[in-house]
């Protein structure tokens, strides 16, 4: 069975960054006759920082991820923060992704039930494998019609992630689909004085060794330079690099 890829910038900084990005992507579409989610935040609501960038906020950033997605015939995933959020990011998102700290918020996981959409709900990073048996009920309680689990690491002392990779044949009891997140999964949070460090060297490890523990899908943040993105660039994957590790997983 052909893996789920979720790919894409972590937050949405201009409109040339999502057209080099999902052209790129379009591209490997075509060449492997696969279908990569496109993935970018209009709003990081959660950065270590006051004075971290945010993106363009939930109304331009909808409009420009809706542009992406007409110009390039791409599936959009995006993240919602707040009940609120989940109507008009459902107006464009194929999937509603909730983060890994919010996903024993009720509300926000029935909000995003009630679109219709698939929820993709992000493994808390204090919480077992077998524990989002929980949030899945009442993502589906709500009426979700499909419920994916994405495993993202556990808190390993402080600034520090480690992954269990049975939390992901854990995880399959549960829901069918379970992602793995290879770049937030090679995080230090809040390790980088006053912003999020990480060690991308082991992104494409992290791919390979979910896909031995049966992981159904792959998530990657991508950037064109990642040095230089201005969200989470130390875990980011070279955008020029995203085609090997594509072929490698398939």
């Amino acid at each position: 069975m052909t893996p789920i890829f979720i790919a894409g910038p972590c937050v949405i900084e201009n409109a040339e960054l999502l057209d080099t990005v999902a052209r790129e992507l379009a591209r490997l579409n075509r060449q492997y006759g696969i279908e990569i989610i496109f993935k970018a935040s209009y709003d990081k609501a959660n950065r270590t920082s006051l004075r971290s960038f945010r993106g363009p906020g939930i109304e331009q950033g909808l409009q420009m991820l809706s542009d992406i997605k007409e110009r390039y015939s791409l599936r959009i995933l995006t993240d919602i923060h707040e009940s609120w959020q989940a109507a008009p990011a459902a107006q464009v998102a194929d999937v509603l992704q909730i983060p890994a700290f919010l996903c024993r918020q009720t509300d926000l996981l029935v909000s995003a039930a009630r679109t219709g959409k698939t929820v993709n709900i992000k493994k808390a990073q204090f919480l077992s494998g077998h524990d989002m048996a929980y949030p899945v009920d009442k993502a589906m309680q709500a009426g979700a019609k499909e419920v994916w689990l994405t495993e993202r690491g556990n808190c390993f002392g402080y600034n520090n992630l480690v992954v269990d990779f049975r939390n992901i044949a854990d995880m399959l009891e549960i829901v069918p689909t379970v992602i793995m997140d290879c770049t937030h999964s090679v995080q230090r949070p809040g390790a980088g004085n006053g912003s999020t460090s990480g060690d991308r060297r082991f992104v494409p490890s992290m791919a390979r060794a979910a896909q031995a523990f049966g992981a159904t899908g792959f998530f990657f943040e991508i950037h064109p330079d990642p040095d230089h993105a201005l969200s989470d660039g130390p875990n980011m994957w070279p955008l020029a690099q995203f085609d090997e590790v594509v072929k490698s997983l398939l």
